[in-house]
């Protein structure tokens, strides 16, 4: 055991001494183990990593599948069955502990897309680098999201297994490979007769996740916004205007544009602001910000450097210059009309002066409690076409409505249980401003808990260069020993 792995599992020690929930002799048996086991945890991860799963290029996602429930059972899961969907398969697993309560756990096993030339090393080499001012990382596509976290949360279970201790909890356990494309077929694994039954049983459902931001305080959210994952197309086919080919731009002069007519469609979709939505009744069933929201959001806002978050983010202004409190509430309140990309004719190095016969404009519609991803697809349809732009196609790739959490149930209490037994603080967020499925487990029928959870740190999800801390040079983060032991801590206290 080199110097900083040494360092590293001490200070994991004590944290997990601090928190734990579990008998003494059990959480003893579990660090042994974990210390014990370091390297094959990281080389596990480093594996996952090497393995491309990525959804939108099909490309990796047979592979990606079998290695989810291989993972599964080698971290101790009696039942791992593939489950068919209309497109990338599911995966569900139990694994019965003879245990009072039961669990439900939610994994992703796809990633998003990467370019290899924007990044340091390659995205699916998953090398260990030092980063300044955090210590040893792995960067790789996925690091963050998810397959860092997750790969923690598997280590957490074969510390058990090797220690020869039972799980405190039965799990119930849910994957998707379709996260990253808006999990447009999630719906057929959850409600598929038997796995909703097992769901029944659970008193939550989460998804690890490193919650630590850099100066090691945690954030509990308490729902997330529901999110539209669309594409816009103008053609001449559905126009029966502008080219059918390519022309010589000459021909702009007598020929209608398609590229023009998706910006003129794009630009009534927001106000003069260019910010604001203006979606005819998009967000007229959208919920404000209760009291309570905007108390959470206060009290977090003194917690935050306003300086460190716009250097994170790279920005040098709110819109509409708001200061820091109303942009916090922006950010959790307002939904929003995003361009992921927009597409048209040569974009190669030089002029080509041609008329392009097609536009694409890729878009994400973020949406907050009250509304909901069909509607929100009709009012953008009913908008276009009452504004002389029906025959622009919309196609939805995927998406899903917003969740909310009760602070006061057991998922939650037990979150912040363990962050406080950590000497950490947690801030009370009342929404992530992005997105996952977890609606399929917090609506109609289920209707049970969601979250996220776990200490640690990672950043540059969808970005170049995206990482995950693996031994921490900085005394307020935990590396992925001490991550593994909050996951271990969590189940204790979900027992509780």
């Amino acid at each position: 055991m080199n110097r900083r792995h040494f360092l590293q599992s001490s200070m994991a020690a004590a944290f997990a001494q601090r928190i734990s929930a579990a008998p003494s002799d059990e959480l003893k048996a579990i660090q042994s183990e974990i210390d014990k086991h370091h390297d094959e945890a990281i080389h596990r991860l480093q594996d996952w990593i090497r393995q491309p799963s990525i959804a939108a290029e099909n490309r990796g996602m047979t592979e990606g599948c079998d290695m989810m429930m291989r993972l599964l059972r080698d971290a101790g899961f009696d039942q791992v069955a593939k489950v068919p969907t209309d497109g990338h398969p599911g995966v569900f697993a139990t694994l019965d502990a003879g245990a009072p309560k039961t669990v439900g756990i939610y994994f992703m096993y796809d990633v998003k897309q990467a370019d290899p030339s924007e990044w340091s090393s390659p995205p699916f080499d998953a090398a260990l680098v030092d980063k300044p001012g955090l210590g040893k990382v792995l960067i790789g596509r996925g690091a963050v999201n998810q397959k860092g976290p997750e790969a923690t949360w598997l280590a957490a279970l074969h510390a058990f297994k090797s220690a020869g201790r039972k799980l405190p909890v039965n799990l119930v356990f849910v994957a998707e490979g379709e996260e990253e494309i808006g999990s447009p077929h999630f719906s057929q694994v959850v409600r598929r007769p038997d796995i909703l039954a097992a769901l029944h049983k659970c008193t939550g459902v989460y998804m690890p996740m490193p919650m630590q931001a850099l100066d090691g305080t945690v954030t509990i959210n308490l729902g997330a916004k529901g999110v539209v994952e669309l594409e816009l197309v103008s053609s001449s086919e559905d126009w029966h205007r502008g080219p059918k080919q390519d022309l010589h731009s000459s021909n702009e002069a007598r020929v209608d544009s398609p590229v023009w007519h998706l910006i003129q469609a794009l630009a009534t979709l927001v106000g003069p602001d260019g910010h604001t939505p203006a979606i005819d009744g998009y967000a007229e069933k959208a919920l404000p910000l209760t009291p309570a929201d905007k108390s959470l959001i206060r009290d977090a806002s003194k917690r935050m450097n306003e300086t460190v978050v716009k250097q994170q983010l790279g920005v040098e202004h709110w819109v509409h210059n708001v200061d820091f409190l109303e942009s916090l509430e922006l950010l959790v309140g307002r939904p929003t009309v995003n361009i992921e990309g927009l597409v048209s004719g040569y974009t190669g190095p030089g002029g080509k002066t041609i008329l392009p016969h097609k536009a694409v404009a890729k878009l994400d519609l973020r949406l907050v409690p009250g509304m909901t991803a069909l509607g929100s697809l009709a009012a953008l349809k009913a908008h276009l076409a009452k504004r002389g732009f029906g025959d622009i196609e919309v196609n939805m790739s995927g998406g899903y409505d917003p969740t909310t959490t009760d602070a006061k149930s057991a998922l939650i209490q037990a979150q912040a249980a363990v962050y406080r037994k950590a000497g950490l603080d947690p801030i009370l967020w009342p929404r992530l401003a992005g997105s996952w499925p977890g609606y399929i487990f917090t609506g109609d029928p289920l209707r049970l808990p969601a979250g996220h959870f776990g200490l640690g740190h990672g950043n540059g999800a969808h970005a170049p260069n995206e990482y995950y801390v693996i031994e921490s040079s900085n005394p307020k983060i935990q590396g992925i020993a001490g991550a593994i032991r909050s996951q271990v801590d969590y189940l204790y206290e979900l027992a509780s």
